[in-house]
């Protein structure tokens, strides 16, 4: 019975927590928050979910483990070729920034919390990390100028794994340092998480650039590896598998001819699973009274992390910038914290606890207070804020083309003519570096992962235009993107044919999104015209050469109108409901075959 008990306790969290996810997705809102909420409404509220009772001795190794691949994820997207490509101002802040407000916070939490120096540099560490988890769903929100929201967005990808990194080495020290030779412990536990798991990666990488496992087994096969390095490094060095793990995930993101395509789709499946029951098992595991106990000193800390530290590091890591004071003040007032620190620093109370370290039990409360204080804030003041000091990018205008084809460069090129900004998505890296090549903003990958949730910079981006061949990812692709910019900016070729109009071949007809150009026009007959020697002209018609003039002049068969541009310069995408009128001043922009 109780084992059913169990059973059925865990489907029910695991749906609460695809609800928060689902939430966060329709509210543009970090996860996190809504994870958070819903873990103490079902532990210390009501007391319906009790980890401590429910999980007994098997709560810390779960934690433990599911920390590890989260580390784990983090490192595997720090590629140090993407870190040289950045700006140099990123680079300043996620370095002299990160230390500053370390050393700052720090200083406020031993001496406002009376906490001991080990545990307050503990905490001042754990309060660097932001992470693109929070951070991206924050500024399509906010939509800030693109220069200032690429800068927090970097922040956010290369503070996550640098800063677990550092949280890390910090509790590595603080931990070594309780022991007789502390600098000996320290400098093993260096030793051996980096040795094993830079062997480990190295072992990793030789596997799948020579294709020893087949695809299907790749995913299983690290994810058995991590937990394997993360068990062996433990056991030859108490606390050096989040190290290891660690070193092993950026040694696997920057081994040369490596494709972990199929390494990151699964392990993004499995982080949200991971976060979504860590997130509310954490908060349930809290006590109301943890709370209570901070008193008024938590609050004049938290006061101190965003009033002052954050503030003070950004200053001075962006001096010689071309940062104005505006822009300055405003990526210092964002900087929500996510998930490396709430995970981290429940599996080190938990564990210094347990060593007997005094005010180790208030770590999670104080970490958690800071998570929920800063996105519920800046989720709050960041958008007025950006009005305010007139750093907001008007409604987004731009065009994401799903598609690095022929067809999708060809659109491309005739869209970007206007001043649009265009970015360009496909799994095909040769597609990807033809774009490249031309001089497109890329994307290689699937648009609608996980991964891209985090890492494809939407920014200015408000339609979506899906020209792949296969058209009923092009439906698939539209419906996802539908909320983000609405049905009416939706566009995919579908191209139905004449033949395979049996049920079981046709699309389904819920709303998702606009039939790009009609539906008569396909993916074959646009990439057949190019391949032909079609070309794309802008007409501007005038009172003397009119639209009729026009279509007399480029018979159909030999014209395929693509766009209309109105006298403001706003772009109008012909579709199967297109109602666009053609008056002179008007520009037609059409696929040409002389």
């Amino acid at each position: 019975m109780l084992t059913e008990d169990l059973g059925l306790m865990l489907a029910a969290v695991g749906l609460v927590g695809l609800g928060c996810q689902w939430l966060a997705w329709r509210m543009k809102l970090p996860a996190i928050l809504f994870l958070l909420i819903a873990g103490f409404i079902i532990g210390p509220i009501t007391h319906i979910f009790q980890p401590n009772e429910m999980f007994g001795d098997l709560l810390f190794p779960l934690i433990s483990l599911a920390v590890a691949v989260i580390l784990f994820e983090g490192s595997l997207t720090l590629n140090l070729k993407e870190i040289r490509e950045v700006n140099r101002t990123v680079i300043n802040i996620v370095t002299i920034g990160a230390l500053i407000t370390w050393a700052i916070t720090s200083v406020f939490t031993f001496y406002l919390l009376d906490f001991s120096w080990p545990l307050a540099l503990l905490f001042g560490s754990l309060t660097v990390v932001t992470g693109p988890t929070v951070v991206v769903p924050l500024l399509r929100t906010v939509r800030p100028k693109s220069k200032l929201a690429n800068i927090l967005r970097w922040e956010g990808i290369l503070i996550d794994p640098i800063g677990a990194l550092f949280i890390v080495i910090v509790y590595e020290f603080i931990v070594s340092s309780s022991k007789m030779h502390s600098l000996h412990v320290f400098g093993l536990i260096l030793l051996i998480g980096i040795v094993l798991g830079g062997l480990a990666g190295m072992l990793l990488a030789q596997i799948l650039r020579r294709r020893l496992l087949p695809e299907y087994l790749q995913p299983f096969a690290v994810l058995t590896l991590v937990l394997g390095v993360f068990a062996v490094s433990n056991a030859l060095e108490s606390e050096s598998g989040l190290l290891a793990v660690t070193v092993m995930g950026m040694w696997l993101a920057n081994a040369k001819g490596v494709n972990i395509q199929n390494i990151l789709h699964f392990k993004e499946n499995l982080t949200i699973l991971l976060i979504s029951g860590l997130f509310l098992m954490l908060s349930a595991r809290m006590e109301l009274a943890d709370f209570a106990t901070l008193g008024v000193a938590s609050a004049v800390l938290f006061a101190a992390i965003q009033l002052l530290s954050r503030p003070i590091a950004i200053f001075i890591a962006t001096i010689g910038s071309s940062l104005n004071f505006k822009e300055k003040f405003f990526i210092a007032w964002v900087a929500p914290r996510g998930i490396v620190a709430a995970s981290i620093s429940s599996l080190f109370a938990i564990k210094l606890v347990d060593a007997g370290v005094e005010g180790a039990s208030l770590l999670v409360p104080l970490t958690f207070m800071v998570i929920v204080g800063t996105v519920v804030l800046q989720s709050i003041t960041a958008r007025p804020l950006a009005n305010a000091l007139s750093l907001s990018e008007p409604s987004p205008r731009g065009f994401l083309i799903v598609g690095a084809n022929d067809v999708g460069r060809t659109f491309a090129t005739a869209l970007q003519k206007y001043g649009y900004r265009i970015v360009i998505t496909d799994s095909n890296w040769e597609y990807i570096r033809k774009a490249r090549m031309q001089g497109f903003e890329t994307y290689y990958g699937n648009p609608i992962s996980s991964h891209a949730e985090e890492y494809l910079d939407l920014i200015g981006i408000g339609n979506l235009i899906a020209v792949t061949p296969d058209k009923h990812f092009n439906v698939v692709a539209a419906k996802y993107f539908m909320a983000e910019f609405s049905e009416r900016r939706v566009f995919f070729l579908n191209g139905k044919s004449k033949e395979n109009q049996h049920e079981k071949h046709r699309l389904a007809e819920e709303k998702h999104g606009r039939t790009l150009l009609g539906d008569d026009v396909s993916y074959k007959k646009l990439a057949s015209l190019i391949n032909q020697g079609a070309e794309v002209k802008h007409t501007k018609l005038t009172a003397e050469f009119n639209w009729q003039d026009y279509v007399m002049k480029y018979v159909d068969g030999h014209r395929l109108s693509l766009f209309t541009v109105d006298p403001k310069g706003n772009i109008h995408i012909l579709s199967n409901d297109s109602t666009h009128t053609t008056e002179a001043g008007w520009t037609v922009v059409s696929l040409i075959k002389e």
